[in-house]
């Protein structure tokens, strides 16, 4: 007995509740997953139902049967595949030009001897602060004048200027946190800007990189209002504007948007999982200059 006494009293020393500070912060934790994840699983569960459940009252929250109608639906019935590859050939580019343009743009802001620069910067935030709303007008008449409407080029080059002043604020913040010793450095071996860009600035700035790169796709992804604007065929329209397409005048088929809703929101969700190291690292990583 007395061994065991000893025990316990080792287990009850060496045991500690959470403290209060710390249940509130699981507690927080929790809410916010549950508000975030909760609509896509909700979607989910609508996806695989039938048409006889998303109508009952009360509605279901675990589907069952399981159907795959409303996804056979799209796909075959409203060629949700062609609007899929819209979307990855707009996005894809407007990722690639935004990293392109806007990385060196930030690297020479950052790293070389620019008068004004933080002006310029100004500037570029200044020209993001305009409403889309209040810039539809004069870009629709401007791709009328080149004859871009309903083509990939006019939301590429939309999505380009967008995407541009985000993706310069947030590497140049980056930039500027490492070391100029490097650049030093490189410049005493004979490299110059552009070749201490690509081979080691740049490489060094991956998870910047690859964190704005995912805020430009994501942005790209889910953009509505100029690709319902500017396209007006199904070659050239994106996922949004085909979801949109879905609904009738009279009757909204919820089991095919949420499936869409769906086939959609999946891959955003697979990349966030794979890069998110980079991603909290690249927020994190300007925050303090060396």
């Amino acid at each position: 007995m007395s061994k065991m006494g000893t025990s316990r009293q080792k287990w009850q020393q060496g045991f500690k509740f959470p403290s209060r500070s710390r249940v509130l912060i699981y507690l927080s934790a929790l809410v916010i997953v549950c508000w975030s994840v909760g609509p896509f699983l909700w979607q989910m569960s609508t996806s695989l139902q039938p048409d006889s459940q998303l109508l009952s009252s009360p509605p279901h929250l675990f589907p069952y049967p399981i159907t795959i109608e409303h996804f056979v639906n799209i796909f075959v019935g409203k060629s949700f595949h062609r609007y899929l590859i819209n979307s990855v050939i707009v996005t894809v580019a407007t990722t690639f030009l935004c990293l392109l343009f806007g990385s060196i743009a930030a690297y020479a802001l950052a790293r070389l001897e620019i008068r004004g620069r933080f002006r310029v910067l100004g500037f570029i935030l200044g020209v993001s602060m305009f409403p889309q709303i209040a810039i539809v007008g004069p870009l629709y008449v401007l791709g009328t004048n080149f004859g871009w409407l309903d083509t990939y080029r006019v939301l590429i080059v939309i999505y380009l200027a967008l995407g541009l002043p985000l993706v310069t604020w947030v590497l140049f913040g980056y930039f500027r946190s490492i070391p100029r010793t490097i650049d030093e450095a490189a410049r005493i071996d004979g490299a110059r800007p552009l070749r201490i860009f690509f081979r080691i600035i740049l490489p060094m700035s991956l998870p910047a990189v690859v964190t704005t790169g995912m805020l430009c796709f994501i942005a790209a992804w889910n953009e509505f209002m100029f690709a319902l604007a500017f396209t007006s065929d199904i070659n050239h329209q994106t996922v949004p504007v085909g979801i949109a397409n879905f609904t009738g005048l009279h009757y909204v088929p919820w089991g095919d948007v949420a499936a869409a809703s769906v086939v959609v929101t999946l891959p955003l969700v697979v990349m966030v999982l794979v890069f998110q190291q980079h991603i909290i690292s690249g927020l994190t990583g300007g925050a303090v200059k060396e």
